[in-house]
């Protein structure tokens, strides 16, 4: 196990540790505290340890070296992890929206909903606190070790914070305020599942571009050119195409050189060219540079 995996192991590990601690409490909260919004955030905590099993399994399935089945590495399965990360988030927060929807229907209808207990309260409050350090210190590590699947398991854990806050706030409106106001919890619900859809979505739209072999955003590609062309003695990049494939890149061009240099130096440029392409995007980026011979007057 090389040392990026190690860190993606460690941090997902922390993270399943507490979220299988946070299940047992939310639900332990939402039974015995009376909250409906508990239980339904304790679903949304277990959809995070899912997430947590996801992202082991494909991230050692993508630290695979290539083989001969797959020429450019397995990097596409953290993709397809990240894009999984994000149909689950989704879900989570539609089920979410559902049960506070039915929640607000009872409550309109007459019924009067059940008043959580201080034991819900404390139990938010410990969520919040807990899921935003585990969304700081895993949106770092995901960062650091450059890798989709981790930064979108830390915006799980943020949605997770943001549900809490919600299901603080409904709490604690149905404790204090009478019960008329009881009605706050399953709207605050409702209103935090939208954020909580919304960031499934932001985390499965580039997954999926990804998947469908989209090109590097326009400002990468004119990078690439710049770092390309800044070589002595290569010109015109053209026929560029590029694509990302799990933290990494692959990029093939076509570039000129002077026809009447050696193979040797035409290699050597085009070898500081993939060089300088490497440092700048990863050493697990794919260069492929076709040269194409002009002759000098």
């Amino acid at each position: 196990m090389n040392a990026r995996e190690k860190k993606i192991y460690r941090v997902t590990l922390i993270g399943s540790a507490v979220n299988a601690l946070l299940i047992v409490l939310k639900f332990i909260a939402g039974i015995f505290g009376k909250s409906s919004a508990m239980i339904a955030d304790a679903v949304h905590s277990l959809s995070d340890f899912i997430t947590d099993l996801i992202v082991l399994v494909f991230v050692k399935i993508a630290g695979k070296p290539r083989d001969k089945g797959h020429d450019y590495g397995h990097g596409k399965f953290e993709t397809f992890a990240t894009m999984i990360i994000g149909i689950i988030l989704a879900v989570a927060g539609i089920g979410l929206m559902i049960n506070g929807i039915e929640l607000v229907l009872k409550s309109i209808k007459g019924q009067t909903l059940e008043q959580p207990t201080m034991l819900a309260l404390i139990i938010a409050l410990i969520s919040i606190i807990s899921k935003e350090w585990l969304y700081r210190f895993t949106i770092k590590t995901g960062k650091d070790v450059n890798s989709q699947a981790v930064e979108a398991n830390a915006w799980h854990h943020r949605s997770d914070a943001l549900s809490s806050g919600g299901t603080l706030f409904g709490v604690a409106g149905a404790m204090f305020l009478g019960p008329h106001w009881r009605i706050l919890d399953p709207l605050a619900a409702i209103v935090v599942s939208l954020f909580i859809i919304k960031s499934g979505y932001d985390i499965f739209k580039p997954a999926v571009n990804e998947l469908l072999e989209s090109s590097l955003p326009e400002d990468q590609e004119k990078e690439i050119r710049k770092i390309v062309e800044c070589v002595p003695g290569i010109e015109n990049v053209h026929n560029l195409r590029t694509r990302r494939i799990g933290n990494g890149i692959a990029v093939d061009m076509h570039v000129n050189m002077n026809g009447e240099i050696s193979l040797n130096e035409a290699h050597s440029k085009a070898t500081v060219a993939e060089t300088t392409i490497k440092q700048k995007f990863g050493k697990n980026a794919i260069v492929t540079i076709h040269m194409e011979p002009v002759t000098k007057k």
